[in-house]
């Protein structure tokens, strides 16, 4: 009798939460790229104030020359005493993994970085990773490491 409900909770497990889970996961895949596609924006826009939003308070940022910011205020100052011709960088996700049991994703790709008057043309790019992570429903970048590769 032990082995049969075994089997019926595996069954149940199989068909009706599976999918489920599934179809979650799906979903959070879809809002984390419209979320980089808003990022992605912001930063072209030179929009400091919502390009930050979309890191958690305590964000680890490694920049492409592996200087590690601690935490959004000192990723905000870095920023602000950055010298040299304005940039913005666009992140191209070619991996988005989802834990939607721990609340965390696996983001990976391409970056490029364009100053105002590269057009087209990128100055430097590399490879990237990103680690999400969903507070009270809402999606946030916890850590990112960037890669110069070009």
């Amino acid at each position: 009798m032990r082995l049969n409900q075994v089997a019926q909770a595996i069954l149940l497990f199989v068909v009706v939460l599976l999918p489920t889970v599934r179809a979650q996961a799906q979903n959070d895949k879809v809002e984390i790229l419209r979320l980089r596609n808003a990022y992605n924006a912001a930063l072209k826009n030179f929009d400091e104030n919502l390009g930050l939003s979309f890191l958690t308070n305590d964000a680890q940022t490694t920049i492409s020359n592996g200087t590690l910011i601690h935490g959004k205020e000192n990723l905000r100052r870095y920023i602000r005493k950055a010298t040299g011709p304005k940039m913005y960088w666009v992140r191209t996700p070619s991996e988005i993994d989802i834990n939607t049991e721990l609340g965390l994703a696996w983001e990976a790709g391409i970056w490029k970085g364009y100053t105002v008057d590269s057009g087209q043309k990128s100055v430097a790019g590399g490879k990237y990773s990103a680690m999400w992570t969903k507070i009270n429903g809402t999606w946030k970048i916890k850590s990112q490491l960037f890669v110069k590769l070009e």
